[in-house]
């Protein structure tokens, strides 16, 4: 039986699932990213649906989603390209706040990206040097000290980010 999806583990939850981004740029290579490069921002918009309505569906069951991204300041291409998006990923329901990396130097921070679901499974996400995700892209958690650090590492960044209808890119 394959492993659950992200998608699989969102539908799953109950109560909450969080996400916490560390890194400047992802999968350089997605489509929507390279659309958006040459000016297509339509077909990018258009490629996010099935995501969006996703979280939809799932803030409609009454699960809390959030987002912190941690960035460097001034921004990537890539996180410009995010940053686009991201009052899409609000109306649907997401939480999703920016914090400069500055302003992250004295937080505890796992070393990969994760999601944590229902403060239970922590889903670290593994990337290679150029930001595709790597072989072993996923790697599931439940050690309840682990799980606990993540949550309070996410809690931490949550306090210090900025709402995304706030935050104005440098």
């Amino acid at each position: 039986m394959p492993a659950p999806t992200i998608e699989d583990r969102l539908r799953r939850s109950k109560r909450s699932a969080v996400h916490l981004e560390m890194r400047d740029g992802y999968m350089r290579s997605d489509p929507r990213f390279i659309a958006w490069q040459t000016g297509a921002q339509e077909a990018a918009d258009t490629s996010h649906r099935p995501w969006l309505d996703l979280i939809s569906e799932v803030t409609a069951a009454g699960v809390a989603v959030r987002r912190v991204r941690i960035i460097s300041e001034p921004a990537s291409d890539y996180i410009r390209w995010e940053h686009s998006l991201t009052d899409a990923n609000v109306d649907a329901g997401e939480h999703v706040r920016w914090l400069p990396r500055r302003q992250a130097s004295d937080l505890l921070l796992p070393g990969n990206d994760y999601w944590l679901f229902d403060d239970e499974v922590a889903l670290f996400l593994h990337f290679d040097g150029d930001g595709e995700l790597a072989p072993d892209d996923e790697e599931e958690v439940t050690d309840p000290g682990v799980v606990d650090s993540c949550a309070a590492a996410f809690e931490a960044a949550w306090v210090r980010g900025v709402a995304h209808a706030d935050y104005h890119l440098l």
